[in-house]
């Protein structure tokens, strides 16, 4: 940095001579504003985002119309620990340590992280680059020894700034953040994702452990009808083909109980897995009970635009290839670097930062590609089918967003009518074996009756088991559905570049048009409505 000085007096001015004239400061001040304000002022090429249209419906057809909750009852949402609806304090535990230690979500992590460095790199290109350099050669001509040879000191710095008058920059950087955002989405969609595999295992778990807790029963009431056929056959009562009757259920009771034992203890793998810890070192706490099937706020279709992870995801891959085909269409234009150069240079170390030593270049410079072959078109075109690619494919997520939360919805209320109805039949198998049993050992009846009567009330007692486990995990699945609590509001990613909400066009747009938004806009709002609740 040069020494500051002291303006010159008059007698100093009159006793010196001229100095040399001095580099144009104010001019090349007033090219760097000039070039400055430009660029400010200049628009970015390609087109501005719109968010893709896709007709949505204004309510769920499948939904509960409130038959779950009263009419005026105030709209709920999701919480962000919807776990806790189902009430079951071991759930709760293995749900807060989960994101410690597992490594899809880990890997999810490191990804958004480097799509965050990525939009850091892109946001570099807006600013002016400084380098700075020191050398010291040494050259010589002729033979040997000639004397020709010398020295050579240099130091310099070098200043430029490639000025963005097309938005090349910029809508690199608003494809960057696009990317940054789906990142975070991505997560968000992930974590959701491993969640509902954890609670889907653990009410596994729950149920493998009650229909274990069945067949431990069932067999000890098998093994005492095998002995009381045991001495009703020694008494001269029946025939053998009793006992082998009553041997062969207990038996094939016992090959349920140890299916169903691997089967359980797979399930519980599974869950160490999803923790991050070794199978052999985890250990599931007790507590073989099954939760309550919770209430789960439905709410409208347009909420999924605002509560699917993965629908904000791909939306913003949308604005992504939007903001692509202005970096393509930008190649078109010539661009413009304005440099500057200044430093010492000397042929002798002591000479080497001094005044006359001092050298300095400062001025713009534009370059244009006039012939590529069709590189720059094709890349246009390349850029413009990307976006049509990923319009399509939000189009898609969204429907099938929509489609998973109608199946859900009947699956749910299907479930719960049906476990009424097997409550029902399990109340009758249960009576029949009370009934066939009496009859039996009033000798009304063979064994055979009895054996079916027990097969029956078994069959009814697992499958109302069962359908109590299915209609937790399609519970689980359905809150997984409409987004686990999930909101763009919320979400560290595109929740932290709202911006104006584009409406929801009725019919669909295959091309970006329409007025511009801002480059950071998630996805639209959709309208407020009332909450319907499943059970």
């Amino acid at each position: 940095m040069a020494d500051r000085v002291s303006p010159p007096s008059a007698a100093d001015s009159a006793a010196r001579p001229a100095s040399p004239r001095r580099p144009p400061r104010r001019a090349a001040r007033a090219l760097l504003i000039a070039a400055a304000a430009l660029a400010l002022s200049a628009c970015a090429v390609g087109p501005d985002y719109r968010r893709p249209a896709q007709d949505l419906g204004a309510a769920y057809a499948h939904a509960p119309e409130g038959r779950w909750i009263r009419a005026d009852a105030a709209p709920r949402e999701l919480p962000a620990d919807w776990w806790t609806l189902f009430g079951d304090a071991v759930l709760d535990d293995l749900m807060d340590r989960m994101p410690r230690g597992n490594l899809d979500l880990a890997k999810a992590e490191a990804e958004f992280r480097e799509a965050r460095a990525a939009l850091d790199s892109a946001r570099a290109g807006l600013f002016p680059t400084l380098d700075a350099s020191g050398a010291m050669s040494r050259a010589g001509q002729g033979a040997a020894g000639s004397g020709s040879a010398g020295n050579t000191y240099n130091l310099s710095a070098t200043a430029s700034w490639e000025v963005d008058l097309w938005g090349r920059v910029r809508r690199g950087v608003e494809a960057a953040r696009a990317g940054e955002q789906a990142s975070a989405a991505d997560l968000d969609a992930m974590r959701l994702s491993l969640r509902f595999a954890l609670a889907q295992a653990y009410f596994g778990v729950r149920a493998s452990q009650l229909q274990d807790a069945l067949l431990a029963r069932t067999l000890d009431e098998y093994a005492r009808a095998l002995e009381m056929t045991r001495n009703r056959l020694a008494a001269g009562v029946v025939s053998p083909a009793d006992v082998a009757a009553a041997s062969a259920q207990l038996d094939q009771a016992r090959a349920q109980r140890i299916r169903l034992g691997w089967q359980r203890e797979q399930q519980i793998h599974a869950i160490a897995v999803l923790l991050g810890q070794a199978p052999a070192s985890f250990r599931l706490a007790g507590g073989a009970v099954l939760p309550t099937v919770p209430e789960v706020p439905v709410g409208v279709p347009s909420a999924l635009l605002l509560r699917r992870p993965d629908v904000a995801g791909a939306e913003r891959r949308v604005a992504q290839a939007n903001a692509r085909i202005g970096v393509a269409q930008a190649a078109w234009f010539p661009d413009l670097t304005l440099s500057a150069q200044g430093g010492y240079r000397a042929a002798e170390f002591a000479s080497w930062i001094t005044a006359p030593a001092r050298f300095w270049t400062l001025g713009p410079s534009l370059a244009l590609s006039l012939f590529d072959g069709g590189a720059r078109a094709a890349a246009v075109e390349s850029a413009r089918a990307a976006y049509d690619i990923q319009a399509a494919t939000y189009r898609k997520t969204v429907l099938d967003a929509l489609r998973e939360v109608e199946d859900l919805l009947v699956q749910s209320q299907a479930l719960a009518e049906e476990q009424a109805a097997r409550d029902r039949a399990l109340a009758a198998a249960r009576e029949t074996l009370r009934q066939v049993t009496n009859q039996y050992q009033a000798g009304l009846v063979d064994y055979l009756s009895v054996v079916q009567a027990q097969a029956s009330a078994l069959s009814a007692e697992q499958t109302a088991l069962d359908v109590r486990s299915e209609r937790l995990t399609a519970s689980a699945q359905l809150i997984a559905a409409l987004g686990g609590g999930y909101s763009v509001d919320a979400a560290a990613g595109p929740a932290a570049a709202a911006g104006p909400a584009a409406p929801i066009d009725p019919a669909p747009s295959a091309t970006p048009a329409g007025p511009a938004d801002s480059a950071d806009s998630a996805v639209s709002r959709g309208p407020a409505g009332p909450a319907a609740a499943v059970n």
